[in-house]
């Protein structure tokens, strides 16, 4: 009986050690913040503000799940676009005001959330006075779609 209790102890031990190899490692913990000086930033799509700047913070911006800071400078706008994901904001710093077509302007200052549809046309303006700092998750990979302006005809 006893030798059967140890080939059984050993049989479970070889067992988990035989599963724990073939799990993934878990991944690392890690913190940013926006002054971080490791942070590596980026630029924007062309269509964005002069001085625009993006910092991955998780993830891969070519697959779905990517974690961003996006920076614009104080007393800019940003056009009207959309993404193919659905975006999870806060912001971090400053006051921006952001207008999702069909809803009224909502005004984020440090902490507010905000959740944007996919595909859903807005716009925004980082008020004067200090750079605006926005935190995004994307459900897919990280794009900007500018929209088309149409000219007005004379």
């Amino acid at each position: 009986m006893r030798t059967s209790l140890i080939s059984t102890a050993v049989l479970a031990l070889l067992g988990s050690a035989a599963a724990s190899a073939q799990s993934p490692q878990p991944e690392p913990a890690l913190v940013w913040t926006a002054q971080d000086p490791a942070l590596q930033w980026g630029p924007c799509p062309d269509f964005l503000p002069s001085g625009c700047a993006i910092a991955v913070l998780h993830g891969d911006p070519a697959s779905d799940n990517a974690d961003v800071f996006l920076k614009l400078p104080p007393d800019s706008s940003i056009p009207a676009h959309w993404h193919t994901s659905a975006e999870r904001m806060v912001l971090v710093s400053g006051e921006l005001h952001v207008t999702y077509d069909g809803h009224d302007t909502a005004v984020l200052r440090p902490g507010s959330y905000a959740y944007g549809p996919a595909k859903l046309p807005h716009t925004g303006r980082c008020a004067k006075g200090r750079a605006c700092v926005l935190f995004i998750a994307f459900e897919s990979p990280v794009d900007a779609i500018a929209v088309e302006v149409e000219e007005p005809v004379e």
